[in-house]
């Protein structure tokens, strides 16, 4: 199956892939995908977290194989059915799983997003939900799920105690940022390195709706100095946000901060097309601040 489908940047849109475990549909982001393959024997390995079924390595690269149905708590997968080979965060993770359906382009604006009756906030492993010819396709939040596995894979706290001490700043600084987890992640590791004058936004289209706000009032330079953005967010993605700020004459000077899991090869020459000032994976919260430090403190 194709996953190499091409977006016009700053479209709003993704490819969702459908995939199947026990019956019930699930998605991921295509972005996400580097390919799918038929199942392979894996080795186990020794006291390994139980979602995890062990190793293989296609092509001589070590592959580690999550049982995406034991995250799930659904019982344990059995031999046969797929891998989806991911890559984000700088990991390679196949996740096994029964089928796959399809690709489906959609807007994320028809993204629904999952409500507090679904799993608190810190247990959410979906990101969004769509609703397509009568059923609904869970999206999985990847990253929460592997970060549960393996807490290393996410934000790397301990790079923000590495900087030691610092002064206090107030550069007002905007942020977009869908899960509130790591919403909440990014603004205590900001206001550990110093930075206290923060705006927290849950979608590209709030933060967009903020910089608008302030530049009707005339106070875009006093309120804005730096915009960080997710890119994967329901209702309008990073990529979109970028693209709007940096075609407006008004906001272009504006730095924005890409940080995302999906910061890969690919996508960091889109954000380039688009204008992003800088772009970083999400464990590089320690980098995060040294390029916001470049990026305001002149």
């Amino acid at each position: 199956m194709d996953t190499k489908i091409l977006l016009e940047n700053g479209t709003n849109e993704l490819e969702v892939l459908e995939f199947k475990l026990d019956g019930n549909a699930y998605g991921i982001n295509v972005a996400k995908i580097k390919e799918i393959i038929t199942y392979q024997d894996v080795t186990p390995v020794p006291n390994a977290h139980p979602s995890i079924e062990g190793i293989f390595m296609p092509r001589d690269t070590m592959i580690t194989a999550i049982d995406l149905k034991n995250c799930l708590q659904r019982g344990v997968s059995q031999a046969g059915g797929l891998f989806i080979i991911t890559n984000f965060n700088k990991l390679d993770v196949a996740f096994h799983v029964d089928s796959v359906v399809g690709i489906h382009r959609v807007s994320w604006k028809d993204i629904i997003k999952p409500d507090s009756t679904m799993s608190s906030v810190e247990e959410g492993i979906s990101t969004g939900i769509i609703k397509l010819d009568g059923r609904l396709i869970i999206i999985l939040d990847f990253e929460k799920i592997m970060s549960d596995i393996n807490p290393e894979t996410g934000l790397k706290m301990t790079d923000i105690e590495e900087l030691g001490e610092r002064g206090r700043y107030d550069v007002p600084i905007l942020i977009a940022e869908d899960s509130p987890l790591l919403n909440k992640l990014i603004v205590d590791s900001l206001h550990k390195a110093g930075y206290v004058n923060l705006i927290r936004t849950e979608n590209g289209q709030q933060a967009y709706d903020v910089v608008m706000d302030c530049k009707e009032e005339g106070t875009l330079d006093e309120h804005i100095k730096c915009i960080i953005t997710d890119i994967e967010m329901p209702i309008m993605d990073g990529h979109r946000l970028t693209k709007l700020i940096k075609e407006d004459d008004a906001t272009k000077h504006i730095p924005v901060v890409i940080f995302s899991s999906l910061v890969n090869e690919e996508m960091k020459r889109k954000g380039e097309a688009l204008g992003a000032d800088a772009q970083l994976s999400k464990p590089e919260i320690g980098n995060l601040v040294r390029v916001v430090d470049k990026l305001v403190l002149k």
